[in-house]
């Protein structure tokens, strides 16, 4: 019965994300308005170039996971390029869960900055009206990462 199990741990997974959510409420990061101005002992940047929605979840969880354990000392940035530029965009062009643009809205809203492509955009024809309100072009986004990573985070991909 693997789909039983597949089901089960999606629903576990589901009711995790929510939980450290909630928990996001106490933990609001103290970079969201002013996001560079106060570092974090901690900064990250998630890669986020595919649409594929298990792979748009595993990110959106892991995030959340780190805000709720780290709360305020953890600066977070999600590079989105490529396929993964859809997660941004309003509408997408790709199938995006609803639950994983939720999530990023959410995350977005403590502090957790999302940055789009603006080569990937290009491509699609898009411009920043393409894209959520909480979306921060970057001019190449293989280029934000490397700077970021100059600046001292670390570097994730799935």
């Amino acid at each position: 019965m693997p789909s039983v199990n597949t089901a089960r741990r999606r629903v576990i997974q589901w009711m995790s994300a929510a939980g450290g959510l909630f928990a996001l409420k106490q933990a609001q990061a103290h970079h969201t308005d002013t996001h560079f101005e106060d570092k974090s002992e901690h900064q990250i940047v998630y890669q986020c170039n595919k649409a594929d929605n298990d792979y748009l979840s595993h990110i959106m969880f892991s995030v959340g996971e780190l805000i709720r354990k780290h709360g305020d000392n953890v600066q977070i940035i999600v590079a989105c390029f490529g396929p993964g530029i859809h997660l941004l965009g309003d509408p997408p062009e790709r199938p995006v869960d609803e639950e994983a643009r939720e999530r990023a809205s959410s995350l977005a809203a403590y502090g957790v900055a999302f940055h789009a492509c603006k080569n990937t955009m290009d491509t699609l024809g898009w411009t920043e009206e393409n894209l959520v309100e909480y979306a921060k072009v970057v001019p190449i986004g293989v280029e934000d990462i490397m700077l970021l990573q100059e600046q001292g985070f670390s570097y994730f991909s799935w």
